[in-house]
């Protein structure tokens, strides 16, 4: 696991689910909210919960929220609070900030303020979201039944530069590389773009390089196996 130590802001029905599948995962879990009742709702679950307003920048501070290896901002109708700790998380130089927006306005303004990472309501699903905050690797994958799911995964270190056969997928990991993407400069009107284009079906001397997106089927625990053993 890369990232252990988070805070969630805002743990309605939304947050809650964020924070509790996160301790689930064995990370350490913040929670913030300006209600009594729902930091008492969720006080059992999580490392830590307090309730303040997070629009207030020394209340923030005070919580050492800098020291989070990333902030999920789940507030939910408010959306001007979400504007106002999204503000001050930046100017306290927090390393990663989730946000969530609902509708395409709100997310044009979080982008605008320098928020990277962005959630929408397509992406509301709170496995998904935990998922891609316990391990940065994955980039998306779609749950299946019986533990299964379909990966979208960044190559670890421990792979690159290697051919897919050298990898060995299927008999080392028990995955199965589906396709790779490749990420390619093209020149178009005297200016280079970086286009993906997916590969195919990979040959077995295919080098995996740092560039590729890799799309693996298997168990989750088998993804997340792999990615540790080569991270």
């Amino acid at each position: 696991m890369i990232y252990s130590k988070f805070a969630v802001i805002g743990v309605g029905k939304y947050g809650a689910t964020i924070a509790k599948r996160l301790s689930e995962k064995g990370a350490q879990v913040f929670a913030f909210d300006n209600s009594e009742d729902k930091i008492e709702n969720i006080k059992d679950d999580v490392s830590f919960a307090v309730t303040m307003d997070t629009t207030d920048p020394k209340a923030l501070a005070n919580q050492n929220i800098a020291d989070m290896d990333a902030v999920v901002v789940a507030i939910g109708e408010n959306f001007e609070a979400t504007i106002l700790t999204c503000v001050h998380l930046l100017d306290l130089g927090v390393k990663r900030i989730i946000a969530r927006a609902s509708g395409s306005q709100q997310k044009l303004i979080l982008e605008k303020i320098g928020i990277k990472e962005i959630l929408t309501p397509e992406d509301e699903v709170a496995f998904v979201v935990r998922e891609k905050l316990i391990n940065p690797s994955i980039l998306s994958f779609l749950q299946l039944p019986d533990d299964y799911e379909i990966a979208e995964i960044k190559p670890p270190k421990g792979i690159l530069n290697r051919t897919i056969d050298d990898v060995d997928f299927r008999n080392k990991y028990q995955l199965t590389l589906v396709t790779m993407k490749r990420e390619y400069d093209i020149k178009k009107k005297g200016q280079y773009n970086v286009e993906q284009h997916v590969i195919g079906v990979p040959n077995g001397d295919t080098i995996i390089e740092s560039r590729d997106t890799l799309l693996v089927f298997g168990t989750a625990k088998h993804v997340q196996r792999f990615i540790d053993i080569n991270e």
